[in-house]
């Protein structure tokens, strides 16, 4: 379990997260949804542990910044930050003994093989295009297999074969019981199987809502998102869709 309460971040006079609280509970997967500069990505970097703030955070009870809650979290960060000098699979070997991994090489193998980099092993970091470093930055976060993993917009510049395969990877792994919390701003890239959606706005948490509560006001998603983000119901959210005109053919009967 991932317990955020009361968390406030601040840059100087500036608040960028204020009074946050959510909890992730064992085996759920959580969308954390926003606007650009809604503070989903200060969040998740305090959760992680890369940034001071007041307030907690804990990890099955533990505070989030020391080695042992260290060895359950996992990050796969926005923008990739790779080593130029090291190859592909020097990347995937730099991490696994980072984690003090053992019997790693069969996953490095199925993690490359899986989102087309098996043919890239000896591939630079530098000189892999945008897409093929936004892959190798998910194959390393996923490589030590962490209980609770924090996937900062994930989908962004991959292809949809890679984009396929880390949709079937996040729905094996929360069937494997993995917790696990996706920040994004585009609200259809998030329509896997999910538990809890978490929207904020201003740095805020403006609702915490589950899938069930969801179904049971007959709304989507985004109508939501519209709702809470800018005050749109979802009939205003249909009156702001073009009328659908009936196509030649079918005026003429066709």
């Amino acid at each position: 379990m991932l317990v955020v309460d009361h968390v406030t971040k601040k840059y100087g006079k500036n608040i960028a997260c204020n009074d946050v609280s959510f909890v992730l509970d064992p085996g759920s997967l959580s969308v954390l949804l926003g606007p650009n500069g809604a503070g989903k990505s200060t969040i998740m970097k305090s959760i992680i542990g890369f940034l001071k703030y007041s307030g907690s955070i804990t990890v099955n009870g533990i505070p989030n910044k020391t080695s042992e809650a260290r060895r359950v979290l996992g990050y796969i960060p926005e923008m990739p930050s790779l080593y130029p000098t090291l190859t592909v699979v020097e990347h995937m070997e730099f991490i696994a003994r980072a984690y003090k991994m053992t019997d790693y090489k069969g996953r490095i193998d199925e993690l490359l093989e899986r989102f087309e980099l098996a043919d890239k092993k000896k591939k630079f970091g530098d000189e892999l295009s945008k897409g093929m470093q936004q892959k190798l930055n998910l194959c390393i976060g996923l490589l030590p297999d962490p209980d609770i993993l924090l996937l900062d917009e994930p989908l962004l510049g991959l292809d949809p074969h890679a984009i396929k395969e880390l949709k079937k990877m996040i729905e094996e792994m929360r069937q494997a019981g993995k917790t696990m919390l996706v920040s994004t701003h585009i609200i259809d890239s998030v329509d896997m199987l999910w538990d809890q959606a978490i929207i904020m706005q201003g740095g805020t948490v403006k609702a915490r809502v589950t899938k069930n509560e969801i179904e049971g006001r007959n709304i989507s998603l985004e109508d939501l998102f519209f709702e809470v983000t800018e005050g749109l119901s979802k009939e205003d959210l249909s009156e702001d869709k073009p009328e659908q005109t009936a196509s030649p053919e079918k005026e003429a009967g066709v």
